[in-house]
């Protein structure tokens, strides 16, 4: 157990004079700074751009086109009921649960996009991942190339991977400069 009359770095803690003891006394105590407060007030704020602001929402969470009704939030409930249902009938349940699957999918993709191109939020890697592995898989399925030819693909699908990630990356920023000016305004 540790000594309650040391502080921090192992030295005796100084005693404090009991109340009224000095003329002092009537002047409220200062509260010392928390370790947590400590740190915050050192650490710098992140610089505009950095994938640290990226992460943190700027204003309010954009309203999709059928704001009183969560569509979206419905989609996915609705598609995990399919997932699991689908799941729990094995083989007979297949059907079910590709549906529940995309129900996902478009409930998620529709969340992700509406918040990336409105600036409120970075969605770059979901939205850049999501195509490029569809199309990866889509053309492995359809054609059932050799091996060779898979890795083929697979260069090719990073190219169009990292394309895509530059191009939605900007597109996000451009909406987040947008989206913090008119805040500013």
């Amino acid at each position: 157990m540790a000594n309650r009359k040391r502080g921090r770095r192992g030295r005796p803690r100084k005693r404090r004079p009991a109340e009224g003891a000095t003329a002092k006394a009537s002047a409220p105590p200062r509260p010392s700074p928390t370790r947590a407060t400590r740190s915050r007030s050192r650490a710098k704020p992140p610089r505009p751009g950095s994938l640290l602001t990226d992460r943190l929402a700027v204003g309010e969470r954009p309203r999709a086109p059928w704001h009183p009704l969560p569509l979206s939030e419905l989609l996915i409930l609705v598609g995990a009921i399919g997932i699991v249902v689908g799941l729990s009938r094995g083989e007979s349940g297949l059907a079910l649960l590709i549906a529940g699957l995309a129900a996902v999918l478009i409930g998620t993709v529709e969340v992700t996009l509406r918040e990336h191109l409105s600036g409120y939020r970075s969605q770059t890697l979901i939205l850049t991942l999501l195509p490029t592995v569809l199309l990866f898989t889509g053309a492995v399925l359809l054609t059932r190339p050799p091996p060779a030819v898979i890795v083929v693909l697979l260069v090719l699908d990073v190219a169009f991977g990292v394309f895509l990630f530059k191009l939605l990356r900007a597109r996000f920023l451009r909406a987040r400069r947008e989206r913090t000016f008119r805040a500013g305004h």
